[in-house]
């Protein structure tokens, strides 16, 4: 299994698409705390799992325990400390199962292309890279795709 990633800041609409379609990407699981924020434009939870079913066939799913906590968040906004981050998410991810988490749903939703989804606009400094790396090293998928970086 290929498990892909994207992150929807900097990208029109049009490119967003384009790279879901081009990778054929089958599920779109949002991995973001809050995916109904004003600024998020058409990555709205319910205007984005409209669009892609509707229009593309591309199922959606809102996965918020995958996300990292508010208080990890606040901390990093704050401190811009990578390294911390990624330590207390990848503690998170361990705490709450969140390789269990993401397996189950795609098992159960029957994806065979699914990819994470995060506002970040590319992978290198996302929880959507680190949690992609963990599950593929824990069910040994083949590899991770980071789309539009």
């Amino acid at each position: 299994m290929v498990i892909y990633t994207i992150g929807y800041t900097k990208k029109s609409l049009e490119d967003f698409i384009g790279l879901l379609r081009g990778a054929g990407v089958d599920c779109v699981i949002d991995i973001r705390l809050n995916n109904t924020s004003q600024l998020a434009g058409f990555s709205k939870k319910n205007d984005l799992a409209f669009l892609l079913k509707k229009g593309f066939a591309i199922d959606y799913i809102h996965i918020p325990d995958l996300a990292p906590s508010e208080e990890i968040l606040t901390e990093y906004k704050s401190s811009k400390d990578w390294a911390l981050y990624q330590d207390r998410y990848l503690e998170l991810a361990k705490e709450r199962g969140m390789v269990d988490i993401l397996r189950d749903a795609i098992q159960s939703g029957g994806w065979k292309a699914p990819c994470l989804l995060c506002a970040e606009p590319t992978s290198d400094c996302c929880h959507r890279r680190l949690l992609a790396e963990k599950f593929c090293d824990s069910i040994q998928c083949s590899e991770v795709v980071h789309l539009g970086i």
